[in-house]
């Protein structure tokens, strides 16, 4: 067969490929690739479930009876919103393994719901940063004399805030993620928790004032430590010495609330890394940043988590009550009169 330049070609694309990759590398790729799906946070929440499954007597695979005494036995012990983890971590099991997946049976389902139903709590909230309590932590942490850990804890808290991070990407950023520019810093992670398939996620922060201004303080924390190659935000020991290694996502939490404490707010145990995050937006939204700039900042996939943030931040400012106080007391005015 010939093409339109008369450059003739096969069909037959096994007389023309060189000799195909050996079954054994094709099976080693294939259980990579399969690996690489899930991510790493997930693959050990997974596992975790299994185990906890197992070492309550669970025996894989298992049947609709074993799952549904399961379900009973925890029901009034464990969150429900942890009983459904576990239970698509044993649906996900069964699937990968080729078995018959009794998880996603009716009245395993139902069993679940209805524990929900009567169980179920709010999930509690990170307390939202504001900017007072932002403008507090620094202050105590300008407090200090110099070292390795104040100029850390600087860059941390800063960063954190104005580029909204997660704590598991705070804790990956490599010198090699920075790009400074005469506007500001540009962050770029290779993935972040939104984005598994290593599209990048990128994040800008501008050169803010002499006493607050995250680019400044990440220079400062970088030129003191001496830090030229590597994971940016790294443990300390107790004599102010820099190790290797990257700080564990844990540690950011431990940060906010060892901070929260000496500033002696009265909301320590709801501080953790997420409090940059809302913080960041509803801050943001009672100070009349648009829509699209909050959500840009903090990189949301979903519209509606940013409206979330949005109302929360404005509640008090369009509240219906706002408007009718001026008007009940008119009445209780005239009333009187």
């Amino acid at each position: 067969m010939q093409n339109r330049d008369n450059t003739e070609y096969r069909t037959d694309i096994t007389a023309t490929e060189p000799d195909r990759l050996p079954i054994a590398e094709l099976q080693a790729r294939h259980k990579r690739y399969i690996h690489a799906a899930t991510s790493e946070n997930t693959r050990k929440t997974y596992q975790s479930a299994v185990r906890h499954f197992e070492r309550w007597g669970g025996l894989l695979p298992t049947d609709v009876t074993t799952l549904i005494r399961y379900l009973l036995e925890h029901a009034e012990s464990l969150n429900p919103r942890t009983l459904n983890v576990r239970l698509t971590a044993l649906s996900q099991w069964h699937q990968s393994q080729g078995f018959n997946d009794p998880c996603s049976k009716p009245e395993v389902r139902k069993t679940l719901k209805g524990i929900q139903r009567t169980h179920g709590k709010p999930k509690r909230k990170a307390k939202a940063l504001r900017l007072e309590h932002l403008a507090e932590m620094l202050n105590y942490l300008y407090a200090k004399p110099d070292s390795n850990k104040k100029l850390r804890d600087l860059a941390i808290v800063q960063v954190g805030f104005f580029g909204a991070f997660r704590r598991s990407e705070l804790v990956n950023i490599q010198v090699t993620d920075l790009s400074w520019e005469p506007e500001g810093l540009i962050i770029h992670l290779p993935k972040s928790k939104t984005d598994q398939d290593g599209q990048g996620m990128t994040r800008a922060i501008p050169y803010g004032h002499d006493l607050v201004c995250p680019v400044n303080a990440l220079k400062n924390w970088l030129s003191y430590s001496g830090i030229e190659t590597g994971f940016v935000f790294r443990p300390i020991n107790r004599w102010d010495q820099v190790k290797i290694k990257a700080l564990i996502p844990s540690a950011i939490n431990d940060l906010l609330k060892s901070i929260g404490s000496a500033c002696e707010f009265d909301f320590v145990l709801d501080l953790s890394s997420h409090s940059f995050r809302r913080g960041l937006s509803t801050s943001a939204a009672r100070e009349g940043v648009d829509f699209e700039s909050i959500k840009n900042q903090g990189g949301w996939k979903s519209d509606a988590m940013v409206s979330e943030y949005i109302d929360e931040g404005r509640m008090f400012e369009n509240n219906a009550a706002l408007s009718l106080f001026n008007s009940v007391a008119s009445l209780m005015r005239s009333n009187h009169n």
